[in-house]
């Protein structure tokens, strides 16, 4: 990227002002009124991602270097709650794209400069379970097979690609993510379900592909923050951060936003609603029934504390990092535990405040337009990801309270 172009992208940014959360909210409309057709067309719609792209979304956790704006991790997904109250599958995607740029950046300058040289604007699909066995092949890794759950894939022009990298010697074998740009595999359409049904999570197909070695960053590396990129961007602490304690905080997000967003659409509609039925009378106002009160006390504190649990989190990894720029020793296990905790049960909080609204919407309810069903499936949805799941990593915490060793990923 040249140094015209970088300046010319910051100044466009400048002149948009305001914070990324502020400038969500000027979108907000126009991304709800969507949200229908967005889980239709089970994908998020390029009108959506050209105007976050415009607002600098996909630039906020980016390296200055190759035309970012680097902002506290916390602002993005402070901003990524907001995006996702107005449409979750929206927020789920764009929260992704945004940080996979920050991801990108933990990968050796090589890489970096392979996909931001070619197209600065460039933006990151991933699959996370490293479910596929690598082959070494001279100067890389072949691929072949079948990496799902890409979410966005239809939006990005390059994938993170989990897969195991083969042993040498007496090593152990090492997940690790590859980066395959888009030409180099197809898009399985696979996505047919009932929450997060906009995010376009298909089937990526790799037949063949070779991935140079350049373009590898191992899992060990991307979550203890030892990462290449880190010695690219010393004493920088956004850029220091270990892996779990940034991505499933955008993931938690897309939760946080949905249970906002349905608690904002229930009391407006609440607010004036007359009851019909004959066995809790005709004519009663919804807003007098001290359940319904009750409900919308419960997820409006529910919603307030998953909100403040992942920005307390997430700022507090950023300044570890920060203090320990480069070395990744700034972070003990506890450290890494606790963002993970924080992200899983900001999660079940979400799920808590749109469980208590949903059961009482009525009728009304099953309208597939009604924005408080569908932020109730798409958080369940955000639930049944395994690193937001509190059962799996509500275990890992009690494990390593009680002396043992935690079984999972932190």
């Amino acid at each position: 990227m040249t140094l015209g172009a970088i300046e010319a992208r910051r100044e466009d940014v400048a002149v948009i002002g305001g914070s990324l959360k502020d400038r969500v909210a000027e979108l907000f409309p126009l991304i709800r009124q969507r949200a229908l057709a967005t889980e239709r067309a089970r994908r998020v719609p390029a009108a959506n991602i050209a105007a976050l792209r415009e607002m600098g979304y996909f630039d906020v956790v980016k390296p200055a270097a190759y035309g970012g704006s680097p902002r506290p991790f916390a602002e993005l997904v402070d901003a990524n709650i907001e995006l996702s109250a107005a449409c979750a599958s929206t927020g789920w995607v764009a929260g992704l794209l945004s940080a996979h740029q920050w991801l990108l950046a933990m990968f050796p300058k090589e890489a970096q400069d392979d996909v931001w040289d070619e197209n600065p604007g460039a933006l990151l699909c991933g699959s996370y379970a490293p479910t596929s066995m690598a082959e070494r092949v001279e100067g890389g890794y072949r691929l072949n097979g079948r990496w799902s759950f890409a979410s966005g894939c239809d939006n990005a022009q390059w994938s993170l690609c989990a897969a195991i990298l083969p042993t040498r010697g007496e090593e152990k074998p090492v997940p690790a993510f590859l980066l395959v740009p888009a030409h180099e595999y197809m898009i399985d359409d696979t996505w047919e379900v009932v929450g997060l049904a906009g995010t376009g999570s298909k089937t990526l197909v790799l037949d063949n592909v070779v991935v140079p070695e350049h373009r590898v960053l191992t899992f060990p590396q991307a979550t203890s923050g030892r990462t290449p990129g880190a010695k690219v961007y010393p004493r920088q602490g956004l850029f220091n951060m270990p892996l779990l304690t940034g991505i499933p905080s955008c993931l938690a997000s897309a939760a946080v936003g949905a249970a906002k967003g349905a608690l904002e659409s229930y009391v407006a509609s609440i607010s004036t609603r007359v009851t019909r039925g004959a066995v809790a009378g005709g004519n009663n106002r919804m807003a007098e029934f001290p359940t319904i009160q009750l409900r919308v006390a419960e997820a409006a504190a529910s919603v307030d504390a998953a909100r403040e649990i992942l920005l307390r989190d997430v700022a507090h990894a950023e300044a570890l990092a920060g203090s320990g720029a480069g070395s990744g020793n700034a972070f003990s296990v506890e450290d890494r535990l606790v963002s993970r905790r924080g992200q899983a049960f900001a999660v079940s909080l979400a799920l808590r405040a749109v469980e208590a609204l949903n059961a009482s919407t009525g009728g009304t309810g099953l309208n597939l337009e009604n924005p408080v069903q569908r932020a109730w499936r798409d958080a369940n949805a955000v639930g049944r990801h395994i690193s937001m799941n509190w059962d799996a990593v509500g275990t890992m915490i009690g494990q390593h309270m009680l002396g043992l060793e935690p079984k999972g990923q932190y």
